[in-house]
């Protein structure tokens, strides 16, 4: 990490001292957003040559003070993008990125992208969902998506606000919406016994404006509840009342 800073601080004080601005500078400079992971990317100029490397830099809008140099995207290559994942801690704050070429006696003017918030500019993916039958109702399971890693994940659960349902019942097409907050178990109550329903599942995050996904849709039949479930299928299938 350290040797990386370095040679991040050696780039910035070359093109200080008087490297010459003559590179085409990259183009379509751009943060795309999913389940709070970010990531940038960027074109090069076809008129770049091949050895030509970029380097990141961002900030922070309500402290824009000066940029700052992303060590891990100092000597990208053309084709490579950036995760900004970790720079992005903030998700209620505003960030600007810019991208610039580079080589050992050359360098290009920055290329800026638009402004990015987190929770705004994210797309929220659809949870983890299994759907079995408890009598009269569908018992529905859910988990965060965990790609990103633990700390990933306890943030998204953070950020989910509730979700939305669409189910379907496989015999006649009939459909509904059903919209609850956000819990790791769910059930949907007063079904008809031994018919197959299909569910997909999406969040909403804190903010409405935050873009969401509906899962493929899971299916399952009601089915009567065995002995040993019957007590506990008739607490929690009075949760949700939901008319078909």
């Amino acid at each position: 990490m350290m040797m990386m800073e370095m040679k991040t601080l050696l780039l910035l004080q070359l093109q200080l001292a008087g490297v010459c601005v003559s590179l085409p500078p990259p183009s379509s400079v751009s943060i795309s957003s999913f389940n709070m992971q970010h990531t940038l990317s960027f074109l090069p100029s076809l008129e770049s040559p091949t050895h030509c490397r970029y380097a990141v830099q961002t900030v922070r809008l309500s402290r824009r003070k000066s940029w700052r140099s992303v060590a891990a995207c100092s000597e990208l290559m053309a084709g490579q993008t950036c995760n900004l994942t970790l720079v992005f801690k903030d998700p209620f704050e505003s960030y600007l990125a810019r991208v610039k070429a580079y080589t050992s006696s050359q360098t290009s003017n920055w290329t800026q992208s638009a402004h990015f918030q987190p929770l705004t500019d994210t797309v929220f993916g659809p949870p983890g969902l299994t759907v079995s039958g408890c009598g009269n109702c569908l018992l529905l399971h859910l988990t965060v998506p965990a790609s990103g890693g633990l700390k990933q994940q306890l943030q998204l659960r953070d950020l989910y606000r509730s979700l939305e349902f669409q189910v379907k019942r496989t015999r006649d097409g009939a459909q509904y919406l059903m919209s609850v907050p956000f819990s790791e178990q769910v059930v949907i109550s007063y079904l008809q016994t031994g018919v197959e329903y299909c569910v997909s599942v999406r969040v909403s995050g804190l903010l409405t404006s935050t873009s969401s996904l509906f899962s493929q849709p899971h299916c399952a039949f009601t089915s009567p509840p065995s002995p040993l479930d019957k007590s506990e299928d008739a607490a929690c299938c009075q949760l949700w009342y939901v008319n078909e």
